[in-house]
């Protein structure tokens, strides 16, 4: 039994291990041929993040999903860059919108060189992931445009809010389901699509994908809360910071309005106070980390991971599904 990628993931089988590794290897080599310019200046804030490292979540899910195909098949690796060059684009422009100051344990690309280049660096890869896509054919290019509007969608409406009468919480769901969920979930459409898998096969790993995003969304809503910088390779706190309401505060803000305790009301207040103050920022942060709300939602992470599992039960059993089913518990296991 061997250790695979960043969440300890145990694969007990050799070939699927050196399919997976090797797979992986290609894609780091692509994500920095996709970043390259002709330009040096480019090609240094395109590399910025690759370099800094990742979980390399979403390939790895390419990987695994096309185990139910040809794993060899031309454009498992393609689309395994393209995932991620959209992902890391995304993180380049969620950054601005933070004004997050650190991503995976470096300096944010608009601390380091201004909003306009980092919005811009986003757009850049974006164009990349867009080449790569052309050559994997119109279907390919369908999926991810379907995809991408989801994400873009889900990102307007966490900004817009809930509507009037809209319970917060299934708001935000909704949302998480857009803006990660939707790219999950294309990482094992594409991983088994491009392995040639059976089309229900590609449904039910399509349909894993977005619960196993949502709860690896939620899983960070609870790391955002409850790690340091060391842990999670951002600053702690940063939605916190901003006023973005991520699911331990709704579930707060959820349990004030039900029981009306005091203790509850106080720190509603307190997050609702600006938190640009570093003192009141780091007492909102110690308060959160000891109330029950934290716990609700490393529930609610879980149960989405457990419906992703539940989701693979029509897949015959594998080495690739049980590593699939071990991702479930280690995607949430980062936020026990």
């Amino acid at each position: 039994m061997t250790v695979v990628g960043p969440f300890g993931l145990s694969v007990r089988d050799q070939a699927l291990e050196a399919d997976v590794q090797a797979g992986l290897a290609a894609v780091e080599e692509g994500l920095l041929e996709a970043t390259k310019s002709e330009v040096p200046f480019i090609t240094e804030a395109a590399q910025h993040l690759v370099r800094a490292g990742g979980k390399r979540f979403r390939p790895l899910l390419v990987m695994l999903a096309a185990q139910f195909g040809d794993p060899y098949a031309p454009g498992v690796v393609p689309s395994a860059v393209v995932v991620e060059l959209t992902h890391l684009a995304t993180l380049y422009h969620d950054d601005v919108m933070d004004e997050a100051a650190v991503r995976r344990g470096v300096d944010s690309a608009n601390t380091r060189w201004g909003n306009s280049v980092a919005v811009l660096t986003g757009d850049f890869l974006f164009a990349r992931a867009s080449q790569i896509l052309a050559d994997l054919g119109p279907e390919a290019v369908r999926v991810q445009a379907l995809a991408f509007e989801r994400l873009v969608t889900g990102q307007i409406l966490e900004t817009a809010g809930p509507s009037d009468g809209r319970d917060p919480v299934e708001h935000y769901l909704d949302v998480l389901g857009g803006k990660t969920g939707s790219l999950v979930a294309v990482s094992c459409r594409f991983g088994a699509m491009m392995s040639g898998a059976d089309e229900t096969v590609v449904d039910v790993l399509t349909q894993y994908g977005e619960r196993l995003g949502v709860a690896f969304q939620l899983a960070d809503d609870v790391l955002d809360i409850a790690s340091d910088s060391h842990e999670s390779g951002k600053t702690p706190g940063t939605d916190l910071r901003e006023g973005v309401p991520t699911l331990p505060v709704l579930r707060l803000r959820e349990r004030a309005a039900r029981l009306g305790l005091p203790e509850d009301i106080t720190l509603c207040r307190l997050l609702d106070s600006d938190l640009s103050d570093d003192t009141r920022h780091a007492e909102a942060l110690t308060a959160l980390r000891a109330h029950p709300a934290l716990e609700q939602a490393r529930r609610d992470a879980v149960r989405y991971a457990e419906e992703a599992r539940a989701a693979l039960a029509p897949l015959g059993d594998c080495d690739a599904k049980a590593a699939l089913m071990e991702l479930c518990d280690a995607v949430v296991h980062r936020a026990g």
